[in-house]
């Protein structure tokens, strides 16, 4: 982390007021230009709690026993606004609104409980080139006194119309989906309860409107919630600490109904969801 510029912010940001910036900011002669690289910039919050009403209802809404520790999911929840103050910078390479989260991958150190205070740190790192535009990981750390308990990075792809130089994706047929252990029907209250619980309140979520203008016939789950919603199947058999991956392949639109599989390995599990109609792959993970 070192040359980057540390900035202390004073109090997590509103995640809602930065998305109503980013959209401002998508209107024709108020976007500015985006700058070449990174930012060399790295944004911390110290002292952030948790409020155990909103922990409760995140834990309903995504499907995990009700608990005083702390999903490995909901810590992305805490840190997330941090992260979107950074993405929302100037010196950010890519517009919020043109953004698709297409892979996260979180590591849990130890088990954080509810009465525990942490500290967030947030930066960009590994801009690259993709067959349809650029991608870059946005890093966010939490730490309880000093240590690191939780690490979080998400990439996310910046469509761009004339791109190239990036690995390319093969293109094919869908391979045979595994047979489901579990079928949830995901329906609209899916968008707009996750929203609440997050913050999360991008509009391709929660409004029919809001979906078709960035291209989907209507709302789409959040990936996290997607995510969540798997470990939540998987809590009895999670370790006290793990890394658990997963790349989105397609979304999930609300309502749908998508089929869970999971099969053990030798080092913790593979999960997927599918639709279960198609048999479309729809995200695709590990626990080890």
């Amino acid at each position: 982390m070192t040359g980057r510029e540390q900035r202390q912010l004073h109090r997590m940001p509103a995640a809602g007021a930065l998305y109503r910036r980013a959209l401002l900011g998508a209107l024709p002669g108020l976007g500015g230009r985006r700058g070449p690289g990174l930012p060399e910039v790295e944004l911390t919050v110290s002292g952030v709690t948790v409020d155990r009403a909103r922990l409760a209802d995140y834990d309903r809404v995504c499907g995990f026993r009700l608990a005083d520790r702390l999903p490995a999911t909901y810590l992305h929840v805490l840190g997330f606004p941090l992260a979107l103050r950074l993405m929302t910078t100037a010196e950010f390479p890519i517009p919020l609104t043109g953004v698709v989260h297409v892979a996260n991958w979180i590591t849990l150190h130890r088990p954080v409980e509810v009465g525990e205070t942490l500290d967030f740190h947030a930066y960009a790192e590994h801009l690259r080139p993709h067959e349809r535009g650029r991608q870059l990981d946005v890093v966010l750390i939490g730490s309880i006194g000093g240590e690191e308990v939780w690490r979080g990075v998400s990439t996310y792809l910046g469509k761009e119309r004339e791109a190239g130089g990036g690995a390319r994706r093969e293109r094919g047929d869908h391979p045979t989906a595994p047979a489901a252990s579990a079928q949830w029907r995901v329906t609209p209250r899916v968008g707009t309860d996750y929203a609440r619980v997050s913050g999360d309140h991008n509009p391709i979520h929660t409004s029919a409107l809001g979906a078709r203008l960035f291209g989907f016939p209507r709302p789409i789950a959040h990936g996290m919630w997607s995510k969540a919603r798997c470990l939540a199947a998987l809590e009895s058999r999670l370790p006290e600490a793990y890394t658990v991956e997963v790349s989105f392949r397609q979304p999930v639109l609300l309502p749908s109904t998508v089929a869970f599989s999971a099969s053990a390995t030798g080092a913790g599990w593979d999960f997927a969801l599918h639709d279960a109609h198609t048999g479309k792959p729809q995200l695709a993970g590990t626990v080890h």
